[in-house]
């Protein structure tokens, strides 16, 4: 069916993209159809409709976020068991490297990120829990490699410390945005040592009552 051609979808979101980044979260809906030279009506029908546009750039563009994050805190799993103070020093530097390029993502496409996170999600009910669900999903992801590396000593710890530290990223990150003038080192370090002193006490705990078994 022509009207879900994917070189074509291509062709609109890149016509979206230009239209949101130049004029911001608020860019409308004819504004993109008339970058693109068709009408609202066809440029909705390649989506199936509204919500399925919204949906196809936020798997554009979030997704891209996503695998650039990854290699930053699932890169270095490795088989060794280094001590506590080796691997806080580890997670300290893959943190710091994980939120660095999140925020100079999303500040680098400040109006694509508000149009998603604000403006699509608020109006448009699919769009916020399909949001949800990515974000749910990156959350999974570094619980289970917490997990596995055993930062977290058991699954469900793994689990909430995962979407913990998304949450908290995301929300800084979008705090941020609003003011500029924070330099991003202090947000990057403030949000490292929250991390650091999570897992920290923890394993301080759990060492503690290992200790006295």
């Amino acid at each position: 069916m022509s009207g879900r051609d994917p070189d074509r979808r291509r062709a609109l979101l890149d016509a979206a993209d230009r239209v949101i980044l130049r004029e911001g979260p608020e860019a409308s809906m004819a504004a993109i159809a008339a970058e693109a030279g068709i009408t609202k009506p066809i440029l909705y029908r390649h989506f199936g409709d509204k919500s399925g546009l919204y949906e196809a750039l936020a798997d554009r563009h979030v997704r891209t976020v996503i695998a650039q994050l990854r290699p930053g805190f699932a890169g270095a799993t490795s088989d060794r068991r280094p001590g506590f103070a080796e691997a806080a020093s580890d997670l300290r530097v893959r943190a710091r490297t994980t939120i660095t390029v999140y925020l100079d993502l999303i500040s680098a496409n400040r109006n694509l990120y508000r149009f998603l996170f604000h403006r699509a999600s608020a109006e448009d009910t699919r769009m916020r829990s399909h949001m949800t669900a990515l974000v749910r999903s990156l959350g999974e992801e570094l619980g289970g490699v917490l997990a596995a590396e055993r930062v977290a000593p058991e699954p469900v710890r793994a689990q909430v410390l995962g979407h913990a530290f998304v949450g908290m990223v995301q929300t800084t990150g979008d705090w941020w945005l609003e003011h500029p003038e924070v330099d991003r080192a202090e947000v990057v370090e403030g949000l490292v040592d929250v991390i650091v002193a999570a897992v920290s006490h923890r394993s301080g705990r759990a060492s503690h009552a290992a200790g006295r078994s």
